[in-house]
């Protein structure tokens, strides 16, 4: 019989989708039982005063090692990496932290006897060579970002660590995920998520990639049930573990802003791609996640319209009050 997941630690939970993550976890766990860690950038009040937090280093295994004992953990959820475009001018620092401290994690989870692991991958695990429609989840992975060399890497090690210790280790591949709540930290598809933010404040946005870049991509709130739906999931029923394509939608720059300038009619988006185009192209268009659908019953909620519904709704409302921090 599986083991129940007790007490929880996330990693990277100061970034985009571990801070909002975390506070998923609260309100499901209980906030006591959720451990969120950072490196250097400063929680946010709210994620702060909500349960407990620790400064970290994942590329130092003692720092994880220490917080593991101090709150008796369980359960990780590995989501500190540095993303693609950061990862491109500083390819050294993005090995260090993608692959040693992946494989810190796996070493104290086998170390700890852990009772699940969660370690995302991305669509940067994909390459040019790899089919652009319908991206099959057993394809090609020849990456050409240090990210994406991380993550095919970080797949490969995390079914090492099933098949050869038994671990319980679980991870799909994140599409472009898109928030109101936290700011991108430095990846390709950050544009899809600035576009929106713009469009409400300055009503004009200088997009980084082509009009018809076409890339897959995931509101918030589907990316944390898809995670959490994931670790709940029956281990003996999947087939894959660390490496499930995932997806909820998928459309090129100039539809996101088409569909945004139906709600702000006098919004202007004009494209000047930088070397963020080059990540992009090499990515795929579209995923086939029926294995995530048919494994664990996967099935997102939101479409780019309700997306954008939403998404402006909220930004909206935070500018008028003066909140917008962007």
């Amino acid at each position: 019989m599986a083991k129940e997941m007790k007490r929880i630690m996330v990693t990277g939970a100061v970034g985009q989708i571990g801070s909002e993550l975390t506070m998923a976890l609260r309100d499901k766990y209980g906030s006591e039982n959720v451990l969120a860690t950072g490196h250097r950038t400063q929680p946010s009040p709210t994620l702060r005063d909500s349960g407990p937090f620790e400064f970290i280093n994942v590329t130092k295994k003692e720092t994880i090692d220490e917080v593991v004992k101090k709150y008796n953990i369980d359960t990780i959820y590995h989501m500190s990496a540095i993303l693609s475009a950061v990862g491109e001018k500083n390819p050294k620092l993005a090995w260090d932290v993608n692959m040693n401290g992946t494989y810190n994690i796996l070493e104290i989870a086998l170390e700890y006897d852990m009772t699940r692991i969660f370690i995302p991958s991305s669509i940067a695990a994909f390459g040019p060579e790899t089919p652009l429609d319908n991206t099959p989840q057993e394809t090609i992975l020849r990456p050409k970002t240090m990210y994406g060399v991380t993550k095919v890497a970080g797949e490969l090690l995390c079914d090492y660590y099933v098949k050869r210790f038994d671990l319980d280790i679980r991870g799909c591949r994140y599409p472009g995920i898109i928030s109101y709540e936290t700011l991108p930290g430095g990846g390709t598809t950050d544009y899809a998520v600035a576009i929106y933010f713009e469009a409400v404040k300055n009503k004009k946005y200088t997009c980084f990639v082509r009009e018809d870049t076409r890339l897959p991509m995931m509101y918030m709130p589907d990316c944390l049930k898809a995670s959490i739906d994931l670790m709940e999931a029956d281990f003996s029923q999947l087939k894959h573990y660390s490496d499930f394509n995932l997806t909820a939608m998928s459309f090129s720059a100039g539809e996101l802003a088409a569909e945004i300038k139906k709600h702000i009619p006098e919004f202007t988006c004009t494209y000047e791609p930088d070397f963020r185009q080059a990540i992009a192209d090499s990515w795929p268009n579209s995923i086939d996640d029926s294995a995530a659908r048919e494994e664990w019953g996967w099935e997102p909620s939101y479409d780019l319209a309700a997306m954008t519904e939403d998404m402006l709704r909220v930004l909206t409302q935070r500018h008028a009050e003066g909140k917008l921090n962007y």
